[in-house]
């Protein structure tokens, strides 16, 4: 018999996800794959939430590390207000429910 061992990881200021170094390449490909769609949609629905998933899953990586960053700012710096505006903004869009559509990808 094999026992399922499970380990948890307790990273509340990602210091692990902050050495991890973001892999633009394959992301940006993607997004001029996504931009560059005309005319009739190929692609499933299944496909399209999966682009989605993908996408937003980076977009949330690229926050957070903006935010590492910024926190590092004094609060009172124009930087970072700047920073903490366009975060709000990314969270906001990256929160709402992602649908198997051209549109929301």
């Amino acid at each position: 018999m094999r026992s399922s061992i499970h380990t948890v990881l307790y990273d509340p200021d990602g210091l692990i996800e902050a050495g991890l170094p973001l892999d633009r390449e394959p992301y940006e490909s993607l997004v001029k794959a996504v931009l560059a769609w005309t005319g009739a949609d190929t692609l499933t629905t299944r496909d399209l939430e999966q682009i989605a998933l993908q996408l937003t899953g980076h977009a949330r990586a690229v926050a957070a590390d903006i935010r590492r960053h910024a926190d590092q700012l004094p609060k009172d710096s124009g930087p970072k207000a700047l920073a903490d505006v366009v975060l709000r903004e990314a969270e906001g869009r990256l929160s709402a429910t992602l649908e198997g559509t051209v549109r929301c990808v």
